[in-house]
């Protein structure tokens, strides 16, 4: 056997299992949820095997009025859950990146004890942590007890089962996702050039917005799409702190599934919660590819 015949079978072995796994459990799936996007919803549940374009057109609003009503409500809880997962991005970083910029300048010992604090929410289970916030924001909970003692409000304040309550609450469980890759970048910053940019009479403001913002950029992109991908389809943190007021994709994706058993429709939604995603993947290849391609061309 010659030597690229024997690297070519390692590479097989070591690449073997992982593509099958996610052959079977993540493509497989995902072409059997496509196909059935495109077909008729059975009448008490299932699917029909007939070609139903109108899955989609319920949602963008080319329904065929002789089978299915566009209704806006589908349109607005995908724009909704844009909109949340954004703010959840915006906020998670605006946590992230100064704590992280403080955590790189720690001695070692104390950089790893930070880091573990970080990951330490993992070690106990989503739900249980989300239940505490809602003792926490419920009208009896304890900050409207605080306010009220204090004076502050003579009434609870609506703060559970609100927008806000789901971006707090999905802040809170993707602080370390944001985290990772912004730290990872600020770790490999080069501090002699911010050093070499103060010195030359650039002031702080004007060397974070030209040396340190553009260094840190992908792990800020990475950290992004990390956080955004999973906050669209969210419905856990939704369903404890939003309650029945507040719908998310991920809550109408479960509820087609599960209660109105029109798995056609759910899987539509589905797929453009994927597309969404695929969208912006694709563009961060791009952006990472031109970034690559500039840096190599300035050395």
């Amino acid at each position: 056997m010659t030597i690229a015949a024997r690297r070519r079978f390692q590479l097989g072995l070591l690449l073997g299992p992982v593509t099958l796994f996610l052959l079977i459990f993540f493509i497989i799936p995902l072409g059997i949820m496509m196909v059935t996007s495109f077909l008729t919803p059975g009448l008490y549940g299932g699917v029909e095997w007939g070609f139903y374009p109108d899955n989609f057109g319920r949602i963008l609003g080319f329904a065929n009025p002789e089978f299915e009503e566009y209704d806006p409500v589908y349109i607005g809880i995908f724009l909704r859950s844009l909109r949340i997962a954004a703010v959840t991005v915006v906020a998670t970083l605006i946590v992230c990146y100064p704590a992280a910029f403080y955590v790189s300048q720690l001695p070692d010992k104390w950089k790893n004890f930070c880091l573990f604090l970080i990951t330490l929410p993992f070690f106990s289970s989503l739900i249980v942590r989300l239940f505490v916030w809602v003792m926490i924001l419920r009208p009896t909970g304890l900050i409207n007890n605080a306010l009220m003692v204090t004076g502050v409000t003579s009434a609870p304040l609506e703060m559970i089962y609100t927008d806000g309550a789901i971006i707090l609450g999905m802040v809170y469980v993707f602080v370390p996702f944001m985290f990772m890759p912004v730290y990872a970048s600020i770790e490999k910053l080069d501090w002699r050039l911010i050093q070499a940019s103060l010195d030359l009479g650039a002031g702080p403001i004007r060397t974070f917005f030209r040396i340190i913002l553009p260094l840190t950029t992908p792990g800020i992109i990475g950290g992004s799409i990390i956080v955004f991908i999973p906050a669209l389809g969210n419905f856990v943190v939704p369903a404890v702190l939003g309650g029945a007021k507040v719908m998310m994709l991920g809550n109408l994706i479960e509820a087609q599934f599960l209660s109105a058993r029109n798995w056609p429709f759910g899987s539509a939604l589905a797929m453009m919660v994927m597309a969404v995603m695929l969208v912006l993947l694709v563009a961060y290849v791009i952006v990472s590819g031109r970034r690559n391609a500039t840096a190599a061309l300035t050395v």
